[in-house]
């Protein structure tokens, strides 16, 4: 499946949910089912810099797709960061390159989320794309 279509997906699931209590614990739960990273790699340089909470996102190049594994130390985070690694992993470095990120709008994420945690998203969303960047300069 396309990026763009895992994140239309993502859109038509939260649109179901008519507050942002049920929203938040939708995210929660996509965090309990996250691919969790392997232990080994919850070291410094997986750790995403700028968040407020404690995220480790490692990529591996396999078949010249991206696989995403991830966790955070809090239950919020954790599910923005599953909802972004749904979105970009399996995916090939130059299509995690050129994808929008709209749909985080679209849902309504960043704005009921605290500036923190905003700055956090964004700085998910740079790593994962850094990864693309790294892994696609290899492949050239």
């Amino acid at each position: 499946m396309q990026i763009e279509e895992i994140q239309n997906e993502i859109i038509d699931e939260f649109s179901m949910f008519d507050d942002w209590q049920e929203r938040y614990q939708y995210m929660i739960d996509l965090g309990k089912s996250l691919p969790l990273i392997d232990a080994q790699y919850k070291t410094d340089n997986n750790l995403i810099k700028g968040c407020q909470s404690k995220v480790w996102v490692h990529a591996d190049l396999v078949d010249n797709k991206i696989i995403f594994t991830a966790d955070s130390d809090a239950i919020i985070t954790k599910g923005i960061i599953a909802i972004l690694i749904r979105s970009f992993s399996n995916q090939e470095p130059k299509n995690i390159i050129s994808a929008k990120t709209d749909f985080i709008d679209e849902i309504g994420l960043k704005d009921h989320l605290s500036p923190t945690r905003a700055n956090g998203l964004v700085s998910m969303i740079k790593q994962i794309k850094m990864y693309a960047i790294a892994y696609q300069t290899q492949l050239n």
